[in-house]
């Protein structure tokens, strides 16, 4: 998630684990054990772009480096913390907040390597967007009356609003999935395969993607817990052929290499951008769920295939996302469908 809610959960995690006199400084070494993880951002390269989507969210956030991080952000607090506490304790709370990171980004949909080095899949469990206010701002306050009131039981309290939340996520995300089958059902469309993931900040509105016939078909979905269900569908996109679109290039060129690399950071959903063929994109991700424009993805540049492709963000979406989303979110879009 983002490096706030980051610091915010490693906080949290030590702070409910903190003994009675040591509140503060367990919600202090958690925050900062929380924040590291995330250091793999800095791996780049100035030749080969892909270089930091293939480091990040892999080995420092893995479960076995869990205790090697920990001791690290142990050793560096040990000159702040030896007079106040034993190290053994400073590292139980280093390590309580550092084991956050990893399982809080693989409950977002961007890919987490939390099994590295015995697998690269890149696990995401889709049940809460990369910045999500309210679980925020609610973990924030919570841990202000823990330090208040140099208690525990606030921490203790935010690990039932933590669980409800994730709850909550499955059950709009179960339900957003059950609105897309039957829309593919109703179009006589097999689901090959699927991906249901919250759109920016919130557990309403999703974007729903199928791959069927070739095609990946995108749907906004909004839903709430007991309300009516609505949908508007994007233009299908076709599937990028790996078995027939990269036999134009040499296979063991670059340009093919990093073609396969992208395919693995996107987990496979991948197609070339409407409006510009030369970018293959990202589908899983766009400033509007229903949108076929990618937010990310690659150039592919045929006339130099031993040199690494660039990487590439679009923000020419903001203004109309802008304009759109908050529509989305109140249900007052005027194209929005009834299910």
């Amino acid at each position: 998630m983002d490096i706030v809610t980051q610091g915010i959960i490693g906080a949290w995690a030590a702070q409910a684990l903190a003994k009675p006199g040591e509140i503060r400084r367990a919600t202090m070494i958690g925050l900062v054990a929380g924040l590291p993880a995330d250091a793999d951002i800095f791996i780049r390269s100035s030749t080969d772009p892909l270089l930091t989507l293939d480091f990040h969210r892999q080995f420092t956030h893995a479960l076995v480096f869990i205790p090697i991080g920990a001791l690290i952000v142990a050793g560096l607090l040990w000159v702040f913390f030896k007079s106040a506490i034993p190290f053994g304790q400073l590292y139980r709370y280093a390590f309580a907040g550092y084991a956050t990171s990893g399982l809080l980004d693989a409950f977002t949909s961007y890919g987490t390597q939390l099994l590295w080095p015995f697998s690269d899949a890149r696990i995401s469990w889709s049940l809460i967007s990369v910045v999500d206010p309210l679980f925020s701002l609610t973990l924030i306050l919570l841990l202000w009356f823990g330090l208040r009131r140099h208690t525990a039981g606030f921490a203790k309290l935010g690990t039932l609003f933590i669980g409800g939340y994730f709850l909550v996520g499955l059950s709009q995300q179960a339900q957003a999935a059950s609105v897309v089958v039957a829309l593919a059902k109703e179009r006589g469309h097999p689901i090959e395969r699927m991906v249901v993931k919250p759109t920016m900040g919130n557990l309403l509105v999703w974007r729903t993607i199928y791959q069927s016939g070739g095609l990946y078909h995108i749907t906004a979905v909004r839903v709430t817990p007991f309300g009516r269900s609505q949908y508007h569908a994007g233009e299908p996109l076709p599937l990028f052929r790996f078995d027939t679109d990269l036999d134009r290039w040499p296979k063991d060129s670059t340009l093919v290499s990093d073609v396969h690399r992208f395919k693995h950071f996107s987990n496979g959903y991948v197609a070339l951008h409407p409006d510009n063929p030369r970018i293959l994109g990202d589908v899983r991700y766009s400033l509007l769920p229903f949108d076929a424009r990618p937010l990310w993805g690659i150039t592919l540049r045929p006339d130099q295939p031993d040199q690494h492709v660039p990487f590439e963000n679009d923000r020419s979406q903001i203004a109309e996302a802008m304009e759109i989303f908050p529509k989305l979110l109140t249900g007052s879009w005027e194209k929005w469908h009834d299910l």
